[in-house]
Formats: C-alpha cells, sequence, structure tokens
C-alpha cells in the first residue's frame, strides 16, 4: 500500500556545542551514516550552509549551524575516513564542505549515482527514488523555504529530516542490489571523480565557458567576453554577492559583440544601468583594450579541433554502436557509458578521456581500443551480436 502520510521518526534538533559533541559521540562508531543539508545562495556568491540532517538506522537529528559557535566537532566527523556518509546527488552538498574547509569530506557513498547503475535513470531525483524503492511519498510544502529564518517548524524540521530518515533505510537495499550485479566498483570509481577537489575550484580564468551564449561568439569576441567573465567573477566572489548582481550573462554577452573602445558606448547596450556605466565604464573599456590587444593566437577558440576525416567518422559510428549495445545489455543509458564528443576524443588519441578510466573502459573502453587497433570482429547472431577479440597472429 502507497503510503502518502509517512510515519514521523522522532528527530533530535541540535542547538547547542554541547548537544553536538554528544551527537557526534553517539555517530563516531557508526560504520555510515545519511546527510543532507539546506542552504540558500540566492543572495550570495557562496551557498550559506542553514541546517544539516544526519541520520542512522538508530538515530535522526537536524543540526543548527546558525545556532552552534563551534561545530567543528561535527565537521571532524565529516572527514572521519572510517565513517562512510551516504548522500544524494551529493555535489552541492560537498561543494559547501569544501568552501567551508577547503577539503572534500570523506569517503562519500552517492546513492543517486548509484541508482543509475541500478536501471533507475540517470540523476533520479530523491523523491522519485524513494517512492520507487519504498512506495512513500514524501511531502512538498516546503520546497521555497527559507532555510535562514529562525525558528524552524516542527513541521519544516520533519520535511528536512524526510531527506536522510529515507535514504537510510534505501542505501542498504542500494548495496545489496549492486553487489549483486557487481557494480559496487562502478560507483567507487564515479564517486573518486566526485570527490576530487579539483571540481569545486573556481578558476575566474575559465568562467567565461559558463555563460550562456558564448558559443555564437567569434574568438576576438571570446577573448573579450573572458577578461569580462573574469573580473565579474572576481567582484562577485571578493563582495559575496550572485555574479549575476555585477553583470547578467546577456549582458556580457552584448559588451562583448560592442567592444566599446569609449565608455559612452555602453549607453547604447539596453538593460545596461546608467550607475554601472558610471561606476564601471571606464574599467570594461580598459578590460576590452587588454583583450583586444593580445595575441589572435592567444584568443579562445582561435585554434579548431581538427574534423574528423570521413572514415573516422564512420568508425565513430561503430563505436557508438558498440556504446549502445553494452548500455542496452547492462540497462544504462548510452550517454553514461560515453558520448559522441568521449569517442571522438578517443579516436583523435586525446590523453584521459572518460572512456579510457574505470569502470566504463572496463565495460567498453578495452573493447573499443581493440576495435581502433584492428583486433576486434563483430558478428550478427539473430538477436544478439558476437564480439570477439582476435587473437593475435601466430
Amino acid at each position: 500500500m502507497s503510503d502518502t502520510s509517512p510515519a514521523r521518526a522522532t528527530i533530535t534538533p541540535i542547538t547547542t556545542t554541547e548537544a553536538l559533541h554528544e551527537l557526534c559521540e553517539r555517530l563516531s562508531s557508526a560504520p555510515w551514516l545519511a546527510l543532507d543539508t539546506e542552504f540558500i545562495r540566492e543572495k550570495t556568491y557562496y551557498p550559506r550552509l542553514c541546517l544539516i540532517q544526519v541520520a542512522t538506522p538508530e538515530l535522526c537529528a537536524c543540526i543548527d549551524p546558525l545556532a552552534i559557535d563551534a561545530p567543528d566537532a561535527f565537521h571532524d566527523l565529516l572527514y572521519d575516513e572510517n565513517i562512510l556518509k551516504v548522500m544524494h546527488a551529493a555535489r552541492q552538498d560537498l561543494e559547501i564542505f569544501y568552501h567551508l574547509r577547503g577539503a572534500v569530506p570523506g569517503p562519500i557513498f552517492d546513492t543517486q549515482i548509484a541508482a543509475g547503475f541500478l536501471g533507475h535513470g540517470d540523476q533520479i531525483g530523491y523523491s522519485r527514488l524513494v517512492e520507487k524503492m519504498l512506495d512513500v511519498h514524501l511531502d512538498k510544502a516546503h520546497t521555497r523555504t527559507d532555510w535562514c529564518q529562525r525558528p524552524l517548524s516542527t513541521e519544516q524540521l520533519h520535511y528536512a529530516a524526510d531527506d536522510v530518515i529515507y535514504l537510510a533505510q534505501i542505501y542498504p537495499d542500494i548495496v545489496a542490489a549492486l553487489e549483486e550485479r557487481g557494480r559496487l566498483e562502478w560507483v567507487a570509481d564515479e564517486t573518486a571523480r566526485l570527490m576530487d577537489p579539483s571540481v569545486f575550484v573556481i578558476d575566474p580564468q575559465t568562467c567565461w565557458q559558463k555563460v550562456s551564449g558564448h558559443r555564437r561568439l567569434k574568438p576576438r569576441q571570446l577573448a573579450i567576453l573572458r577578461r569580462l567573465a573574469r573580473w565579474r567573477e572576481e567582484r562577485a566572489m571578493a563582495q559575496d554577492i550572485p555574479r549575476k548582481w555585477v553583470l547578467a550573462d546577456n549582458e556580457l554577452i552584448g559588451i562583448a559583440q560592442m567592444a566599446p573602445r569609449k565608455s559612452t558606448q555602453l549607453e547604447q547596450l539596453r538593460g545596461l544601468k546608467p550607475a554601472f556605466i558610471r561606476r564601471h565604464g571606464e574599467q570594461i573599456v580598459q578590460l576590452v583594450g587588454e583583450a583586444l590587444d593580445e595575441k589572435t593566437q592567444h584568443w579562445p577558440g582561435a585554434t579548431k579541433t581538427t574534423p574528423l576525416s570521413p572514415i573516422q567518422e564512420v568508425q565513430a559510428d561503430i563505436m557508438m554502436a558498440l556504446i549502445k549495445y553494452r548500455a542496452q545489455q547492462h540497462g544504462l543509458n548510452s550517454a553514461a557509458i560515453g558520448t559522441r564528443k568521449d569517442v571522438e576524443a578517443m579516436l583523435r588519441g586525446e590523453p584521459g578521456g572518460n572512456l579510457v578510466q574505470g569502470w566504463r573502459r572496463r565495460l567498453a573502453g578495452e573493447e573499443l581500443e581493440d576495435f581502433l587497433a584492428g583486433r576486434l570482429q563483430i558478428r550478427n547472431a539473430g538477436d544478439h551480436l558476437v564480439i570477439e577479440k582476435l587473437s593475435p597472429p601466430a
């Protein structure tokens, strides 16, 4: 029977340093714990941590970091290598802790990644996964809660706690299913990529690549955009405000296309506020000039990727077919194994691609390497393919 009103678990609110130390003492011997956070970042550059939810099969607690002066005890627990942290779609939560401490907590088990390897689809949401595995429909009434406001109601705490209560319930079943299919190592491979600190390092020099609409710009305009995007990012970081409060993406694109050499030209851009032009106009023009003074070979996009030859296009088609076949066999989305871009990188001999690492290499990458080396034979067998590695000549 579907449970649309889940039974309420006992939730311990943690609002003092003393209570936090007591909780950490209880958790210190746990082999794993379910973890989630609530945060806001609508008015800041860096996410502001507002609540930490944690659960094991024996307990559930909501930690209030805004009320606790010294949260270091729990941070130490996060970085305890003997305790596995079970999270769903962990990237944003890990980003928060990375910026708080300059390191990624671990070890981590991401149930969204794991669910993808069990045929639940790529990037399945937590509510949907709980519904599919436990037939429980979670309340969505507090989706838009301002988690910075205090006090938090009992309803808000229960809503937040549900994110770890059911996580602690589904985790053992997910692990058992992965072990049965021999895919635990796949999750470990993907999680290792997620825990790479470089994932969370923000480089203002490369932020232009995330500006919406940059792909339609020419190299000259991209050079301007790179300078402007870096300036915007550094200002937003220094003031801890959203980058769009400095300049919106469409405004960056507009300036890059205009390439103004005088600040008065900025007045022609629709939406650009006069106060911004008065305050920053001269600096914007200076940045544009610096970009245009760069040597053209240093402009982004000045060096084009060599297109595939006609035979390489055919080879890429065959490689994609092999990936799709293996994906079908294992109940996966083929894009989770490799994309056309991954295949083309492999054909060009580019190092470090997705298909030559971890579980992807074992599942399909080695086979693709054999194909490119002429060591693979593919035969049709009606309802399946026979794919064999050829023996080297005697």
